[in-house]
């Protein structure tokens, strides 16, 4: 079968493919044009206009009594919006929650949800609402002229095409909708920045957007907080249309208690309480001690922090918790709206403030012509009415002889039908001597605003100048501060799980067969604890709970782990195999423990090293990563911690007993590599077996310990001098006794 339609009776039959395309084409526009976009004339969807015409049309007005949310709603889906009555009744109490709107559209009485659950608003037989004031921006004009009249569903009645917004709606209060293949994000903004961008725009209609942002700061949620992004981040947003506003909740100090006051726009207190509930619970936020939500009539928001102490760093508390709830939010914007053209399409600022200002200037030019034919067919009538006065005999007996008065009016006087109709209904009250002044002076009167009417219509300065008045006398009367503060910050950065843990004093402590254990304070003799049978003291490192332990294996490659997560020393600890998964054969060798910019010397017993920080050491794998290159058939040496000193020496001794120091500044620092030469050992004697035994840093008042089996040589600082030489020199020999060197250590 072709694309041509086959006519068979009558039935009109198309491919499959074409209909599906035809009737998902034509969803597709329903939902973008008649339900999930605004407009940019009135900023509304077709179901919020259609809620606000009906409660205007139901005399709800903001000087009325309120009536049941149910007769509202009742009259939206009967007359103009035939769609399910809980959708309709959702979409008039978001336009009346504060929280929601910017400037509400819907003043409401009784339950209409809370910024804890927006949806908890009761059922529509229960509330009752009427218009806002603010809804006279959209309503003041209706009946003026200003718009286009479309029949509604069944054609029974007229309903407005769109509302004469005297203001730009769209941005004042924003709006959310998800339509086929495109969504809109609009923001709300601040009354007055807006209408002094769009008195700039009018002024100078070839402002660009960086200049309009010299009034429009940025959005201004109703529930306040802060807006952290920076001014170039909001330029760019307003200049392509889309991108994300970061918020960030206000805080005060209350003596040593946290006062949250203001939340992100849509965040929920509750679930903030619940975020950080959960940590508390999780042991992942020792710093806080309790929450309340104080939060009243008085006080909107008012949730209460309550540290563990008064040491807490309450600065600190605070950006980690803006990381990780929605005390801080980032907020989507996509200025994708319905163009006067009837297209959606993005728009920059001054996009949709230039459009809704000719928006603007169609309604008031349409609503100036409306007054201009009322002022001009009631002249017309006055005319006529001033002759009937000088006349009036004649005409009084005109009308009471004549069986057909008006034909013959209109022929004495030379009237028009209308003006004969006019004077054929006057009341004989009216026929007073008075009337004929009322009636010049009404005329009077109607003449000069004939005259200001066609003049405005006339010069686009005049129709610009009264345009720019009406937006001012708005601002004035409907205008408030700002509510949302401008703040540019960095993004909030969470606490390291390190930051978290209590800062003890802890003892790390590792077996020859690889087992860790850790140790409560400094005090504790590691070689005095008990261990498994076949395994005994290896190493062991004095530190922080909350720093990480390093550790170094047989080829070079370090692992980590913080020091809270070991086990305790009270039992025989766990093999570090079962965190880590090192190459086969290697063996652990070391440990160190310290700040991340503590300085170590790793080196090999083949006599090369390098100075490192410990933080090169860290690794977030099982597998760790490679740090130091190990030359085959060489093993590591003892990771040597280097003292906070300007002046630092290192000694060097090898297995035959050669000595060697040496400023430590000599030695380079490297983020990984094999290293430099430490120590000469010529090659007879490396064949002969000779490797370095350890090397050692060592600051002014410092001792070393040089061991040869069980006994051991203790040198200071100044007995170094008779090692004295350069980094890879040879060294001189050891004192008898001490010509087979084990190991170099620290003296306690």
């Amino acid at each position: 079968m072709t694309d041509a339609k086959i006519l068979r009776g009558d039935f009109e039959q198309v491919p499959l493919k074409t209909y599906a395309e035809r009737a998902y084409l034509d969803y597709a526009m329903y939902v973008v044009l008649d339900r999930a976009l605004p407009h940019i004339g009135d900023g509304l969807k077709p179901v919020q206009r259609r809620i606000i015409y009906a409660m205007s049309e139901l005399g709800l007005s903001a000087a009325s009594k309120h009536k049941k949310s149910a007769r509202t709603v009742g009259d939206v889906i009967g007359k103009f919006h035939p769609h399910g009555d809980s959708a309709c009744y959702e979409a008039m109490v978001l336009m009346a929650q504060p929280f929601s709107y910017r400037y509400p559209l819907v003043d409401g009485q009784g339950n209409f949800g809370s910024p804890d659950d927006p949806k908890s608003f009761a059922a529509m037989r229960y509330t009752e609402s009427r218009l806002a004031p603010y809804a006279r921006v959209l309503l003041a004009e209706l009946g003026q002229g200003t718009v286009d009249w479309v029949p509604n569903f069944d054609g029974s009645l007229k309903e407005p095409k769109l509302l004469p917004a005297r203001l730009p709606n769209l941005l004042l209060n924003g709006g959310q909708g998800i339509a086929v293949g495109m969504a809109t994000d609009i923001p709300p903004h601040n009354l007055r920045e807006v209408v002094s961008a769009c008195v700039r725009l009018l002024e100078a209609p070839k402002t660009n957007v960086a200049e309009l942002c010299e009034h429009v700061l940025g959005p201004d949620f109703p529930t306040g907080g802060e807006i952290i992004s920076s001014r170039e981040d909001l330029l760019q947003i307003y200049e392509t249309g889309h991108g994300n506003v970061r918020q960030r909740a206000v805080w005060e100090r209350e003596g040593e208690e946290v006062i949250v006051t203001a939340l992100p726009h849509q965040v929920s207190p509750a679930k903030v309480l619940e975020q950080i509930a959960a940590q508390m619970q999780a042991k992942k936020l020792p710093l806080v001690a309790d929450l309340r939500d104080e939060s009243d009539h008085e006080h909107p928001t008012r949730l209460v922090i309550v540290p563990r102490s008064n040491r807490v760093d309450l600065d600190g508390l605070m950006d980690h918790l803006f990381a990780t709830t929605d005390l801080e939010k980032s907020t989507r914007i996509n200025f994708n709206v319905i163009g006067n053209d009837g297209k959606p399409g993005v728009r920059n600022l001054k996009e949709l403030l230039a459009e809704w200002l000719d928006y603007r200037r169609a309604t008031v030019t349409r609503r100036l012509e409306h007054r201009l034919d009322q002022v001009v067919d009631r002249l017309h009538i006055l005319d006529g009415l001033l002759i009937a006065y000088l006349n009036i005999d004649e005409v009084i007996h005109i009308i009471r002889t004549e069986d057909e008065p008006k034909p013959v009016l209109m022929e004495r006087f030379g009237l028009t039908g209308t003006q004969a109709e006019a004077i054929l209904e006057l009341k004989l009250r009216h026929l007073a001597k008075l009337e004929e002044f009322k009636i010049q002076g009404e005329k009077d009167e109607l003449e000069a605003e004939r005259k200001d009417l066609e003049a405005t219509l006339g010069s686009r300065a005049k129709l610009t100048r009264l345009i720019r008045n009406e937006l001012l006398a708005d601002a004035e009367q409907y205008g408030d501060e700002r509510r949302c503060r401008i703040v540019e910050r960095q993004a909030a950065q969470a606490f390291k799980e390190t930051d978290l843990v209590p800062s003890e004093p802890v003892t790390v402590v590792l077996s020859e067969n690889g087992w860790v254990r850790a140790a409560k304070g400094h005090e504790i003799k590691a070689e005095d604890l008990n261990y498994r049978a076949g395994d005994e003291y290896l190493a062991s490192a004095r530190g922080r709970s909350n720093q990480t332990a390093c550790f170094l294996d047989s080829t070079g490659r370090s692992y980590s782990l913080v020091a809270h997560e070991l086990p305790s020393a009270r039992s025989l600890g766990e093999p570090l195999t079962g965190r880590f998964s090192p190459p086969d054969g290697a063996i652990f060798r070391s440990l160190a423990i310290g700040p991340p910019e503590a300085r170590v010397v790793l080196a090999s017993d083949a006599g090369y090293g390098f100075v490192t920080q410990l933080e090169n050491l860290h690794s977030r794998n099982k597998a760790g990563k490679q740090i130091l290159n190990v030359p085959a058939g060489h093993d590591v040496l003892p990771i040597a911690p280097v003292a906070d000193s300007e002046e630092g020496v290192l000694i060097c001794a090898t297995t035959e007993g050669y000595l060697l120091a040496y400023y430590l500044n000599e030695l380079p620092e490297l983020a990984r590599g094999k290293g430099n030469k430490l120590i000469n050992i010529p090659p007879k004697a490396r064949k002969a077996g000779e490797k370095v035994a350890g090397a050692i840093a060592i600051a002014a008042g410092q001792d070393c310990l040089v061991w040869a089996g069980q006994r051991y040589l203790r040198l200071s600082w100044s007995d170094t001098e008779n090692y004295w030489g350069e980094r890879a020199q040879r060294g001189r020999k050891l004192p008898r006794g001490f010509q087979k060197v084990s190991r170099l250590t620290l003296a306690d």
